[in-house]
């Protein structure tokens, strides 16, 4: 009877601790969140234009890693299989001392468009501190920012080359917001004329194609740089 008794409790103690985690994966899978990366393969990724070639990028131990020194697989911009109108992106990332990387929404994938940038909105990614100088005196290339076109400048700060940073993009019904560390480093209705003038008046604007879709793929840069890329999840809305 005096064995019974822990053996009793101990059963009841594991039941109620299994019920707990069920109950705390069933609360994520309501929120609607979707791992976009699983940590050990390239499920659900392929090279823009390029489809399941060998590249640049490597997946390991929960980091998706795009190193310009491996010796096997081409350069090339990771994108998404699957296609996001409406929809709440969340990762994390860090790049090496000079480091610049993006990642891009509503890229249309064709042999037509030569690169993700020709349509697809960029989050810049960027050591702003080591940055070539072309990029350190222009506002709208730092981390966090709509690259080439517009960003709230004072809230562009990127953790030191080597840490992890958080982005966050929020997209729904053409309004757009951007947010690095927790602070809004964009926000503009791409389909409003003032944020057309903005573009024409831009980089930009020699890509005609350039911000005219309200969904498609999400990608990350292989701008020659290591960069590294961990917890991506997405919730569409």
């Amino acid at each position: 009877m005096k064995l019974i008794l822990p053996l009793l409790l101990l059963f009841v103690y594991a039941s109620c601790t299994s019920s707990s985690n069920k109950d705390s994966g069933s609360a994520e899978e309501t929120d609607g969140w979707q791992t976009l990366f699983d940590g050990k393969t390239l499920n659900g990724w392929h090279i823009y234009n390029k489809g399941n070639t060998a590249s640049k990028w490597t997946a390991s131990r929960g980091v998706l890693l795009c190193d310009p020194k491996k010796k096997e697989g081409i350069f090339g911009d990771l994108v998404t299989d699957s296609i996001y109108e409406n929809f709440e992106l969340e990762l994390e990332w860090k790049v090496a001392k000079g480091g610049n990387s993006g990642i891009f929404i509503n890229v249309q994938e064709d042999p037509s468009y030569a690169a993700t940038f020709a349509t697809g909105l960029e989050m810049q990614l960027l050591d702003n501190t080591h940055a070539e100088h072309r990029h350190q005196i222009d506002s709208t290339h730092w981390a966090g920012c709509l690259y080439a076109v517009d960003c709230v400048g004072g809230n562009s700060s990127p953790a030191a080359y080597g840490s992890w940073n958080r982005s966050r993009v929020v997209q729904q019904d053409g309004k757009v917001s951007f947010w690095l560390n927790g602070q809004l480093t964009f926000e503009g209705e791409i389909q409003s004329e003032k944020f057309r003038q903005k573009v024409s008046s831009g980089a930009m604007k020699a890509y005609p194609d350039f911000a005219k879709h309200s969904s498609g793929r999400i990608a990350l840069q292989n701008h020659t740089d290591s960069v590294s890329f961990r917890n991506i999840r997405i919730r569409e809305l």
